[in-house]
């Protein structure tokens, strides 16, 4: 198997909430690109970057793909958000 690499894209955000949202939404963005994985998409505080906070759930569902869903989100996991 060839060696992978995963490149890191810092993005600053004032607090852990705000920070969650845009990694939400620049992942979901990425998710159009064959080579991202949103799943793995985790906020870490500047000074303290080996402390990550996962922002999707990231179970594994039917056909290996993964839930989108928050985190900590309640009930069945799911690609998106029923609204």
């Amino acid at each position: 198997m060839a060696q992978r690499y995963v490149i890191h894209l810092p993005v600053v955000a004032g607090d852990l909430s705000v920070a969650v949202r845009l990694a939400r939404v620049v992942a979901r963005w990425a998710s159009l690109l064959a080579a991202t994985d949103p799943g793995e998409t985790t906020v870490s505080a500047e000074d303290e970057q080996g402390v990550r906070h996962r922002v999707f759930c990231d179970l594994r569902l039917p056909g290996n793909r993964r839930c989108l869903l928050r985190a900590d989100h309640d009930g069945p996991c799911a690609r998106r958000v029923s609204r």
